[in-house]
């Protein structure tokens, strides 16, 4: 079979310039904890930046979310797009000793898509993978997915050796309430080696010596410590204690850049904060309505989305800080053209609710995570109280984002009928969203909806987003995914909230790069 090349030699990395500083310990903090080092327990941003210090995937990206080589060197796929074959790195060992193979990549195809993994739709549930030599390994296809790697930097090669020896091939779910060996002990082949590590306490890396690639920074060890209360975390940044927190809380961000020993670094974030309601289930989990579901009624997700007054949310909640958006996108990924949200209307809202047979509103459950995105326990709050006005009594369960996932995702049940949720699209591509987060979770044989947790769905949605994966022209692509989103906009499957800003807080002395996905990287950073 002929092949055409689709990525040439590895992009070297950039070289520190000559008379760079001493290498450093960097502190740093966040609000959430690393509950699990297992890297297919949860697919949630921070975690994953944390999980790929120690380990890699067969493809990468740099500063700016171009996709280069990881521990493939290249990769070609076939003129009919059904075939791809990896040529892996030689030489590289991971952190146990163990020498990386093509047999960690067949290994890691079956756990990542095994039971009790949250990184189904990382891989194709049909892809074959075939071993041809202990450096090669092709991926065959049962249709052209041209979009395929763009999601396998966070899908993280784990070693057969070291999982078999140690009871670990299985994935830990993320409601599992037994620590497995895999989320105490990480074994991978980056840049960082995890030293120690205390859920919810600290975790300690040390740099990688026998690391493939070469460092852009001189950072030889990081201690990571969570914390939770937004005062301590910036009076850590501020004291000196602490060289680099996330997030700084909104209203902190002038008195850290006045403070002349931090600044903020901040930027545009990819991700979409948003809203879902239980639209599968016969009755609520949480409600006081009884045999029946009132979010299966568009007129009661027309209700909520227009009791929500996001302009307050934006000025009071997130002080400026956030751009409200119609659609379950970024409008750097997808132009938003010909979409606007539902006006605010209060009266409008409680009339449609009288009509769905409610005048009196209703009771229901929200889970929301307290530690995870910016002011999201406040964002929730807010919310409660705008649902009040018009007779819906929200019972709220804020709680830190360990216990929330493993409440709220499939490992838990998809147990919850009111939520927030955020979501950067891994692939940074509309199809992703239209599968992970829209599709119909229906058939347990495909990974599709993987992330729907409120479990709506349609059928000519789901038809147009398998067209949109194998679609090559542009312009053709880009009109089957506004008519995607049309049909979930008008169905209301979701009510997105807004894309919020990133706001890192950082020492003086410390200089890093900031990726728009938030994922905060110890290997593009320097300290004096």
């Amino acid at each position: 079979m002929s092949f055409r090349s689709t990525c040439l030699a590895a992009v070297a990395a950039v070289a520190l310039m000559c008379g760079a500083a001493q290498a450093q310990t960097l502190r740093y903090a966040n609000q959430g904890e690393l509950k699990s080092l297992d890297p297919y327990t949860v697919n949630e941003t921070t975690t994953n930046a944390h999980l790929s210090h120690a380990y890699e995937g067969l493809t990468a990206r740099d500063r700016d979310l171009k996709i280069i080589p990881g521990l493939a060197e290249k990769w070609e796929t076939s003129a009919d797009g059904l075939k791809w074959r990896f040529y892996l790195r030689k030489g590289v060992k991971f952190h146990g000793g163990q020498d990386f193979t093509a047999d960690d990549v067949l290994f890691s195809a079956d756990r990542v898509r095994a039971p009790g993994s949250n990184f189904v739709t990382r891989v194709p549930t049909d892809a074959k993978f075939v071993k041809v030599d202990d450096y090669t390994v092709d991926v065959i296809l049962t249709t052209p997915n041209p979009i395929l790697i763009a999601q396998w930097d966070y899908w993280m090669i784990m070693s057969k050796k070291w999982a078999e020896a140690n009871n670990a091939v299985a994935p830990t779910p993320a409601a599992a309430t037994t620590p497995s060996f895999a989320s105490l002990n990480a074994n991978g082949t980056g840049p960082f080696k995890i030293e120690s590590h205390q859920p919810g306490v600290k975790t300690v890396f040390k740099a990688n010596e026998n690391w493939w690639g070469k460092p852009e920074g001189n950072i030889k060890e990081v201690i990571f410590t969570p914390i939770s209360s937004d005062a301590t975390r910036v009076a850590a940044l501020l004291s000196g204690e602490v060289d680099v927190i996330e997030p700084v809380p909104i209203q902190d961000i002038q008195r850290v850049k006045a403070s002349g020993t931090a600044d903020v670094l901040s930027g545009p974030e990819l991700r979409t904060i948003y809203l879902g309601m239980d639209q599968i289930r016969d009755e609520l989990l949480e409600s006081n309505v009884k045999g029946k579901n009132p979010f299966k009624d568009l007129r009661v997700r027309q209700a909520f989305y227009q009791a929500i007054d996001i302009e307050t949310i934006k000025s009071r909640v997130m002080r400026g800080l956030s751009t409200p958006s119609p659609l379950m996108i970024a409008p750097e990924l997808f132009p938003h053209t010909g979409f606007t949200r539902p006006k605010f209307d209060a009266e409008a809202s409680k009339k449609l609710l009288a009509e769905a047979g409610y005048p009196n509103g209703f009771e229901v459950g929200m889970d929301c995570p307290n530690d995870r995105y910016v002011n999201d326990g406040q964002i929730c709050q807010a919310i409660v109280g705008m649902l009040a006005r018009v007779g819906i009594k929200v019972n709220l369960n804020a709680q830190p984002k360990g216990q929330y996932f493993a409440k709220v995702l499939k490992s838990g049940g998809y147990n919850t009928s009111f939520f927030l949720l955020g979501w950067t699209p891994s692939t940074f591509d509309a199809h992703n969203v239209l599968y992970d987060i829209i599709g119909c979770r229906t058939n347990p044989n495909s990974s599709r909806g993987e992330t729907n947790l409120g479990g709506y769905c349609s059928k000519p949605m789901d038809a147009l987003t398998d067209k949109i994966l194998v679609e090559p022209d542009t312009a053709k692509r880009n009109e089957m995914i506004k008519e995607a989103f049309k049909i979930s906009t008008d169905e209301i499957a979701y009510i997105p909230l807004h894309q919020q800003a990133l706001a890192w807080g950082v020492s003086k002395k410390v200089k890093m790069a900031q990726r728009a996905d938030n994922s905060l990287l110890f290997r593009y950073a320097t300290k004096e």
